[in-house]
């Protein structure tokens, strides 16, 4: 006996089988297809893109670029120069100063011949027989080509003062500093009436070696009384120093030696 399907089952398989005769059969997706590029359209030089990160530039500061000190040429040391004097009466001393005792005086336009110097002044010394004698070289004049500074530096070495047979030294009592100034006192010496060169003389002469604008100078201080001041400024390369004389006519007592105050 057969079995009958119900209606609506056999119109559900009738339209199936309808759809199914209209619809295509599916192809395969075609295989990758591989292109090449002719040679020449190839290129290796193309620009390549470059990100520039900007960068901060370091500028040096400007530097001071140091100064070179002119380096002086030194003058050759001679034994002597031949001179002649420029001022009516040129006064010869036994020290290198104008407050030392005189010796003698040089007419105008006399020969003298130069043996010497004073650093750190312009005194020069001048042959004289048995007693050499200094003189300012601002009044005298050079009979051959030269220089002063070429003389050689005899003064404190080099040469003596003379000695006074009637005083002995004084002591230097107090050296003090105020600044620039520098304030020396000693003990007190009686030099007679007697033992005076002139009215004009000086019983003490202090010899000091001091700094002036960088540089060390040498001056004679004359005084009256036992104590003198003075300037005194730092900045030299060389130390101050100084010393006490008594002077009388016959020559000089000491010296007593400065203890110098520190700047």
């Amino acid at each position: 006996m057969k079995t009958r399907l119900p209606a609506f089952i056999t119109l559900i398989l009738f339209l199936i089988s309808c759809a199914s005769a209209s619809v295509p059969a599916l192809e395969p997706a075609p295989a990758t297809q591989t292109v090449t590029l002719p040679a020449d359209a190839i290129t290796t030089d193309a620009p390549t893109a470059t990100l520039l990160v900007p960068t901060e530039t370091f500028t040096p500061l400007p530097t001071e670029t140091p100064t070179a000190t002119p380096t002086q040429t030194p003058i050759p040391t001679v034994e002597s120069l031949k001179a002649t004097v420029t001022a009516d009466k040129l006064i010869c001393r036994y020290g290198p100063g104008a407050n030392y005792l005189y010796l003698i005086a040089f007419n105008k336009s006399t020969p003298i011949r130069l043996i010497g110097r004073a650093p750190g002044n312009n005194w020069v010394l001048i042959e004289n027989g048995q007693q050499d004698c200094w003189a300012n070289s601002e009044f005298i004049a050079l009979k051959e080509e030269g220089d002063f500074k070429a003389l050689r530096s005899l003064y404190p070495d080099g040469y003596k003062i003379p000695v006074s047979p009637y005083y002995g030294p004084t002591t230097v009592l107090t050296a003090e500093r105020k600044g620039n100034e520098v304030t020396v006192t000693w003990m007190e010496i009686i030099v007679s009436p007697g033992k005076y060169e002139d009215d004009n003389m000086f019983p003490y002469i202090v010899e000091v070696w001091v700094c002036k604008g960088g540089e060390l100078i040498f001056d004679t201080l004359g005084s009256r009384v036992p104590f003198v001041t003075f300037t005194d400024e730092s900045g030299c390369a060389e130390p101050s120093h100084g010393r006490v004389y008594i002077q009388e006519k016959h020559g000089y007592a000491g010296p007593a030696e400065i203890p110098w105050p520190s700047p």
